[in-house]
């Protein structure tokens, strides 16, 4: 007979009786003997237990689920009693509520703990059969004293905690019964329901007492805590009102006595004055007014009165309108001699300045355009800025965008942000102190996007002479006029910088230089500056073009001029060592004589060796012209060809472009091999292997065509080509050569590194104007439109080999 049966037949029996009861499983709760507690029952089994108990005796055994997630529908009676604890309680419904959404609100009473035996599972409901749990107190009586303690300790923390009643503090006090004195208490503390399991679960009552007192000493410690920190707040809460009312009252009486305040803690006076003093547009002055009047009625230690006051400090230091305008604009033969002083060469950029300052006498309310100088690094790009400033009559400011990766850099923070900041436009502004500086954003091709925004986004508006007289930056949310400044930016490279950008700015390239024009910067520019620098005098030193120019090919190889400046800084600090070494000896100090023979002691062993040329090149070996971002260099080029199954091997790490023009070349020569002497070649059998060396930097682009083709065919004819020879040049499959670019930065490598024959696209003539005139005469240069011109002035049409 079943335990539902059993129960249905015998009826509800007393406590001292080992019996069965309807079965409540309940989680992340935990009643106590002589507690009370509500429960909220959900789910339908619960829902019929509750039912089942209130139509006979309103008892339940409330068990307690080990893991709160798992369910009890399609468990077994054996894995459902592993499922809770062992110790469960013996409960009396006291009211039972219906609710809506099929809930119940249960009123339960704790009677005891009981061992759950048995657990059976039916459709009306589950039924628990249970032992009472017997404690240990009378094989280990607790000591008195640790009860007398506990009772001492709970009513201390009854004081000052308000869940715990007078009522329960009296049945504490006149309880004899350790384990009903551990029940009342764990019944009203607040301890995690971890360490309450852990008490009632045991069968110690002598554990159960001593974790109980460590539980309420645990309660009473975070009770002070709590309190000493609320009446800390409240007495900083007290303190501020006191201070606020003390400092109203100081100025009420001021007011009644005729006298001002003498210091302004709050800064009110100070904005006042500076507004009064600050010529501002209607709407500025209107915002300004409306969070004046917002501080006013805060009190001044507040942080949002911080805020607010370093919000009104920005509005007040920024240019706003045109009465901030720099010194007069210097005359066009001033700005002439200004620009000519500070840098050498750069013919555009300097008539292109000029032709704006022209523009700007005849129209002073024109939009300046916005200038983007591009050119390798160490060319003068940054200073040329500072120098259009001074050209100009204007205060320069820079802001550099390399790494810049947010774009709250550019529009800044909104206020709702803690530390928030106007952007670096703002920022600029307000160290420039006029609405129409000179602006220069350095390194725009180095600025990049992130999950943070796209700062070249921020910069469309910034950058467009259409739209930035209305610019709105996210922290002063106000419209502010950038149309009156000028606005520079300098790049290495145009490919990285976005299109809608790069179309909002007017390019002008700035090629490297040239190594007399390095001569010439030398003498005149870095040479003096650095003599200063080190405290020395022109006297002190002898320094010739010869030994410049070692310096240039030896230590530096660079298109600017960064590097070369800082060689000859070195060469000063060894000439400075001597003439101090000479001053402590009391010894004559004449000057430093520096020559070709004597640069090895100043500046070590060279760098950089020349580029090996032979005295005529090996079978497929020629030069081609390439162009990077550092200025130009020659690219050498091997072919070589050998027993296989006509396949085409690249190595030297090169691009996608420059492999197919490597595969244009084979087309070609293989359209092209009777005219070659290449008629009888058994291309099928035979591999073509080319290599640029110099394998660990990338490479790519079209222009190296023409020397890929000439350099397969001087390997399939085993001729050689001429060692001074160099060339570049696009090609197509119908044999034509488009023109390249970077033309005057690869004929400046192909002279610098000793080729004095070059080969171009004839469509670049046009570009060779820019080319020094020395340059020019130093360099023999063949402009030609097909490839078969290319095969005639090598003279790899010709049955012999390439003399030249």
């Amino acid at each position: 007979m079943g335990l539902f049966d059993k129960f249905q037949k015998e009826g509800p029996t007393g406590l001292d009786e080992t019996r069965s009861l309807p079965f409540l499983s309940i989680a992340d709760l935990l009643i106590f003997p002589s507690s009370t507690m509500p429960l909220y029952i959900i789910h339908p089994l619960g829902q019929k237990a509750i039912d089942f108990a209130m139509a006979n005796d309103r008892r339940v055994v409330v068990g307690y689920l080990r893991d709160p997630n798992q369910g009890q529908e399609t468990q077994t009676p054996k894995t459902l009693i592993e499922s809770h604890y062992p110790i469960a309680t013996q409960c009396r419904l006291i009211q039972v509520m219906k609710l809506p959404n099929n809930t119940s609100r249960v009123l339960v009473e704790g009677l005891r703990r009981v061992s759950l035996s048995t657990l059976e599972a039916k459709t009306e409901t589950h039924l628990a059969g249970f032992e009472p749990v017997i404690d240990e107190t009378t094989q280990k009586p607790p000591n008195p004293g640790l009860v007398r303690a506990l009772k001492d300790e709970f009513e201390t923390y009854g004081k000052s905690n308000k869940r715990v009643t007078k009522e329960i503090l009296a049945r504490v006090q006149g309880t004899v019964d350790p384990t009903l004195i551990s029940d009342l208490i764990c019944g009203v503390l607040s301890a995690p329901l971890s360490d309450r399991l852990e008490i009632y679960l045991s069968f110690d009552t002598l554990h159960r007492l001593e974790k109980t007192l460590e539980l309420i000493r645990t309660e009473a410690e975070v009770l002070d805590l709590r309190k000493a920190v609320t009446d800390r707040v409240k007495k900083r809460m007290e303190d501020g009102q006191k201070e606020y009312f003390i400092q109203e009252q100081i100025k009420e009486m001021n007011k009644a006595l005729g006298k001002g305040e003498e210091d302004d803690p709050s800064g009110l006076k100070e904005l006042e004055k500076r507004l009064s003093e600050k010529e501002l547009s209607k709407e500025v002055e209107e915002k300004f007014r409306s969070e004046f009047k917002r501080l006013s009625r805060l009190q001044s230690f507040g942080p949002e009165a911080g805020i607010l006051r370093t919000y009104l400090e920005w509005i007040l230091d920024l240019p706003w309108t045109t009465g901030t305008v720099a010194s007069s604009q210097p005359s066009l033969s001033e700005a002439q001699n200004i620009l000519d002083s500070h840098h050498f060469g750069m013919t555009e950029v300097k008539e292109r300045i000029l032709d704006f300052l022209a523009v700007r006498l005849l129209r002073p309310d024109l939009r300046a355009p916005i200038l983007c100088f591009v050119g390798p690094p160490g060319t003068g790009k940054t200073s040329l800025g500072r120098s259009v400033a001074e050209a100009m009559g204007r205060t320069f400011v820079r802001m550099s965008l390399g790494g810049v990766r947010d774009e709250a850099e550019i529009r800044g923070h909104r206020r709702t942000y803690v530390g928030a900041l106007p952007g670096k436009i703002m920022q600029g502004m307000k160290k420039a102190g006029t609405q129409n500086p000179v602006f220069l954003l350095d390194e725009i091709d180095k600025i990049s996007a992130d999950h943070r925004g796209d700062p070249s986004s921020a910069l469309l508006e910034v950058l467009d002479p259409e739209q930035n007289n209305t610019f709105a930056d996210h922290y002063i949310e106000l419209p502010f006029d950038l149309s009156q400044v000028v606005f520079l930016t300098t790049a290495n490279s145009l490919h990285t910088i976005p299109l809608a950008l790069r179309d909002r700015m007017e390019i002008i390239h700035i090629p490297g230089y040239t190594e007399n024009e390095k001569v010439s910067i030398v003498s005149g520019f870095l040479l003096p500056r650095q003599l200063e620098n080190h405290g020395l005098h022109s006297h002190d030193i002898r320094l010739g073009s010869e030994a410049i120019k070692a310096v240039v090919r030896g230590y530096t190889m660079e298109s600017g001029v960064r590097s070369l400046d800082r060689e000859i800084a070195k060469i000063l600090r060894k000439v400075a060592r001597e003439k101090a070494y000479s001053q402590t000896k009391k010894k004559d100090f004449r000057h430093a004589l520096v020559t070709v023979r004597t640069l090895e002691k100043f500046l070590g062993k060279p760098k950089h060796l020349p580029e090996a040329k032979y005295h005529q090149n090996p079978p497929g070996f020629t030069y081609g012209l390439a162009w990077t971002e550092f200025g130009g260099k020659i690219l050498p080029i091997e072919s070589a060809g050998f027993e296989g199954k006509g396949n085409l091997l690249l190595t030297g790490n090169l691009g996608e472009v420059m492999k197919e023009s490597a595969r244009i070349a084979l087309t070609l020569i293989r359209q092209r091999a009777k005219d070659l002497g290449l008629g009888d070649f058994d291309f099928a059998n035979t591999d073509l292997h080319i290599h640029v060396p110099e394998g660990a930097i990338p490479k790519d682009g079209p222009s190296a065509g023409i020397a890929l083709t000439v350099s397969l065919v001087s390997a399939l004819k085993r001729w050689q080509l001429a060692s001074e020879l160099a060339m570049t040049g696009e090609i197509t499959l119908t044999g034509r050569v488009l023109a390249i670019g970077g033309l005057k930065e690869k004929l400046l490598a192909a002279h610098r590194n000793g080729r004095t024959w070059v080969i171009i696209p004839k469509e670049n003539q046009r570009d060779l104007d820019e080319l020094p005139v020395d340059i020019r005469k130093a360099l023999t240069i063949n402009l030609v439109d097909t490839i078969d011109e290319v095969f005639e002035l090598t003279e790899l049409v010709q049955d012999r080999p390439c003399e030249r």
